[in-house]
């Protein structure tokens, strides 16, 4: 049921390396989805960071000769900037170096441990620091090396506080019985349920051979795992990032991240919750990876694509697309240069761009350049925007971003197929033919401003253009606006520059 309230997050990331378009892919999507519960009326809280914490920051921070902390700041900050040229409208950057964050996971470390969740114990494995995270032999690869990273692993045994993770083995096959769509896509949470259905090993939340962390509480000799400190951020943002109501969002609506991480958040999160006594989230979305060379893009292959150059060449609208449209929600993906032209040159430029082109200049030219009032004959057009519009809802509930895009481009190609089927030229020569006329450059012009609107969240600056060329207010983009004969009335077009130029050569 809603709340008229709309929590989502993405994870935090983690600032050992500059980020890259795998991190660019998560944080549009989300936005995305961010945009959308705005255009429904909701009031909505985007959260998204960085997790500054663990042995890994440490001695990247050595050897870059400076310390942990100001390693951090310079690392998180490009995420921060990131964020700002990817036009993301989170609500708040939390850090888990902030005072607050570190005091509250403290607290609720507290409260498990009065609860008895939390024990001290010996713990020996098979240690990847760039993972932060133990491997059982039988994951390694050869053996030796980390399945991720592909780097040889320590091993690493020292005595640490550990979670009663197994104890909550019951409780986690209950809340995924109770609740199928809890993780989406379908085979992420099999994967997820299947992982707990084998068994859970109690889970080491502590290190002693490491300083560069929030401290245990009752034993200041300790750090919290990286992991743990990470998870929590969650719901301290809401403590001090979210006003002084800020408790209202809770719990969160979506929680959006990569497929890798996918056991810390769809089994040990809930464990951690439960444990804390704090309600859980409403639902996972996890993506799959953004892929260049059949591989995922990574600092350890060095096949890094780097979003700036695309954005600098075809705009940043050009760059959320892509990732929307080619990247299949929920599985892996290419991306190429290539493709990445033959969208913006196939789809954007000529199927939208040339259609909202085409349109105004027609206004212009047979009506003076006001759209003319409906004669009411196009009840067929009007309910196909209708039943988009429907899909392009139901797709977001579904989580499916790529099938919000693909339902929006459906009326793109229907509208373009209208103008060649009505072919206003040849109206425009028969004086008998004028409500005819008015008919097609009214259906084409509300077409088009119906899908600058449902298409907002994807490309919010382009399609504010959209509608600032149709005569439209540009601020208007409540999806309930996407409705036939809801735009302004003898609106005057504006012609413009094209909203998808040219480009001449392309970024490797």
């Amino acid at each position: 049921m809603s709340t008229g309230r709309f929590y989502l997050t993405t994870p935090i990331y983690y600032v050992n390396a500059d980020p890259h378009v795998g991190h660019a892919y998560t944080t549009i999507m989300t936005d995305i989805v961010a945009r959308h519960h705005r255009q429904r009326g909701e009031e909505v809280f985007f959260l998204t960071g960085t997790d500054e914490h663990g042995a890994k920051i440490a001695q990247a921070a050595d050897a870059a000769g400076r310390s942990p902390k100001d390693h951090a700041d310079a690392l998180s900050q490009r995420f921060r900037d990131l964020g700002g040229v990817l036009g993301a409208s989170n609500s708040f950057f939390i850090r888990t170096t902030d005072a607050a964050h570190g005091a509250e996971v403290q607290r609720l470390l507290g409260v498990m441990h009065e609860k008895g969740d939390i024990y001290k114990g010996s713990y020996g494995g098979w240690y990847c620091t760039a993972c932060e995270a133990f491997y059982n032999e039988g994951d390694l690869v050869d053996g030796t090396n980390c399945p991720i990273h592909g780097r040889p692993v320590d091993w690493l045994e020292e005595e640490n506080w550990f979670f009663r993770l197994s104890a909550y083995r019951e409780r986690l096959l209950e809340l995924y019985d109770a609740n199928p769509g809890w993780v989406v896509p379908q085979a992420r949470f099999n994967e997820a349920r299947r992982m707990i259905e084998l068994g859970l090993e109690d889970l080491s939340i502590s290190r002693s051979q490491i300083d560069w962390g929030v401290q245990v509480p009752w034993d200041p000799e300790q750090v919290v795992y990286v992991w743990v400190d990470a998870l929590f951020n969650y719901w301290t943002a809401l403590t001090y990032g979210a006003g002084e109501d800020g408790g209202r969002f809770w719990p969160p609506d979506l929680q959006l991240m990569a497929k890798d991480i996918l056991k810390f958040h769809a089994v040990i999160w809930p464990a951690l919750l439960m444990s804390a006594g704090i309600e859980l989230p409403r639902r996972l979305a996890i993506h799959g990876y953004v892929l260049k060379g059949g591989e995922k893009m990574s600092k350890t292959t060095g096949n890094l694509v780097d979003p700036f150059p695309f954005i600098e060449d075809y705009g940043l609208d050009a760059l959320r697309y892509y990732l929307a449209r080619e990247i299949r929600f929920g599985e892996d993906g290419t991306f190429s240069a290539e493709g990445f032209d033959a969208r913006y040159t196939g789809e954007l430029a000529n199927e939208f761009g040339n259609l909202l082109n085409r349109t105004v200049a027609m206004v212009g030219r047979y009506r003076g350049g006001v759209v003319p009032s409906d004669p009411g004959g196009d009840a067929e057009i009007a309910a196909e925007v209708s039943a988009v519009a429907d899909a392009v809802t139901a797709a977001f509930d579904a989580v499916d971003i790529t099938r919000a895009v693909e339902d929006i481009w459906v009326l793109v190609r229907r509208l373009n197929r209208l103008v060649e089927e009505r072919a206003p030229w040849t109206l425009a020569k028969d004086p008998d033919r004028a409500g005819e006329l008015d008919q097609a450059l009214f259906s084409l012009a509300e077409g088009l401003r119906a899908v600058a609107i449902l298409l907002w969240p994807v490309m919010p600056g382009s399609c504010e253009k959209a509608l600032l060329a149709l005569g439209q207010d540009p601020a208007a983009v409540a999806t309930a606006g996407a409705r036939w004969g809801a735009g302004a009335a003898g609106a005057t077009v504006v012609p413009g520059t094209p909203l998808f130029p040219r480009v001449e050569g392309r970024p490797e």
